[in-house]
């Protein structure tokens, strides 16, 4: 009964100030089916490392466009381009770019990671139709962060492929690994790369590579690893499973030994999986599963124009660590998400969209 009439009291305050639903502080918002936990900062430890991970979505359907061109029938190629670029109109970069600001602001991870950070340059005048789009996801976010007077700065990235179909178009796609030049010193033995074993040509134009980014950094005296990477999706009714597998073994046999390691990323795939039993053989453990038991830690994904048309049911996004074990526990710290709440959502050009179709992971992991 305390609880509740606390819980009143803190309401009456809240309303006393004036917040609005999305000002609520976070401890006391707990969204959907989830309980409140998920939002007490009080459980986060003081100490350690505090890592983010958001895959920024490049704005638009990439595998319908991939799908049109590898079709038989030539009439839908530049249909669906035009669709998607409509898409990407509507999905609004700088938009979304500031709410992934005001995240970063929000929570100050040490380590961010970063996936789908694309430039993207259309230029359709050749073929006749008046369409002409350039965008750098990245110049963008340093822009919003700068704004926020935020110093975070590239401590690693990977080009992983370039996407080039038709004339006039091109997607680059990198993984970048950005840290708190106030709070954060990056040693110099950074590896980026892409894995030795990646997809490859799919259509003409397009060939698809994944990589990933390890940078060792020092916070507050502590030496850690922090890895980001973007796995490669299953393509065309084909499960992939295999090839994650061999491009996590890849990745954590490149970091070795390192005492505090994080694994961080968009891993497309599940719980139990051939990629999910390597990180596991390797030592980490899943901070979802540690230290959310029971609940579902869904990621994925938002509908490809971002709005609130499609929840999330697939838990592919992941923190995974290595050393930051106490007592019976396979990892002491914390961790939730963040882009679920309504309140997350932000106006865009036609109507409210979300930062990115997929959630967006903090954690904070005490290593002592």
């Amino acid at each position: 009964m305390r609880n509740s009439y606390r819980m009143a009291a803190l309401a009456l305050t809240l309303a006393a100030v004036g917040c609005t639903p999305d000002k609520i502080p976070t401890d006391l918002a707990p969204p959907n089916n989830e309980t409140g936990s998920e939002f007490s900062l009080w459980r986060a430890p003081r100490n350690g490392l505090r890592v983010m991970f958001q895959n920024m979505y490049v704005g638009a359907n990439v595998d319908a466009i991939i799908g049109a061109l590898a079709s038989p029938d030539p009439n839908d190629d530049l249909a669906t381009l035009a669709a998607q670029i409509g898409v990407l109109q509507e999905t609004d970069f700088p938009t979304r770019a500031a709410k992934i600001a005001d995240e970063i602001a929000k929570h100050r991870p040490h380590v961010v990671g970063l996936a789908e950070v694309s430039t993207i340059d259309v230029d359709l005048t050749g073929l006749g139709v008046s369409v002409v789009y350039h965008m750098d996801f990245l110049t963008v976010l340093k822009q919003a962060l700068a704004r926020r007077h935020l110093r975070y700065r590239v401590a690693g990235q990977v080009r992983n492929f370039e996407a080039a179909p038709l004339p006039g178009i091109s997607l680059i796609d990198q993984d970048v690994v950005l840290v708190d030049a106030d709070r954060v010193k990056a040693r110099p033995d950074v590896i980026a790369r892409t894995f030795r074993t990646n997809l490859g040509s799919v259509v003409p134009g397009v060939s698809l590579a994944r990589g990933f980014v390890s940078v060792p950094v020092w916070v507050d005296g502590e030496q850690y690893r922090v890895t980001s990477t973007h796995l490669e999706s299953d393509l065309g009714g084909n499960n992939l499973g295999l090839l994650r597998a061999a491009q996590v073994q890849e990745l954590v046999g490149a970091i070795g030994d390192a005492r505090h390691a994080v694994i961080m990323g968009d891993l497309n795939d599940f719980a139990g999986t051939p990629m999910y039993q390597v990180l596991l053989g390797a030592g980490y453990s899943d901070a979802w599963a540690s230290l959310r038991s029971g609940q579902d830690g869904f990621t994925c994904c938002h509908a490809d124009n971002l709005t609130n048309a499609r929840v999330p049911d697939q838990r592919i996004d992941y923190v995974f660590a290595r050393g930051f074990d106490r007592h019976d526990d396979t990892i002491d710290g914390f961790i939730r998400r963040i882009g679920l709440l309504p309140g997350d959502m932000v106006p865009g050009p036609i109507h409210p969209i979300w930062a990115s179709d997929h959630a967006g992971l903090v954690a904070w992991l005490d290593p002592k």
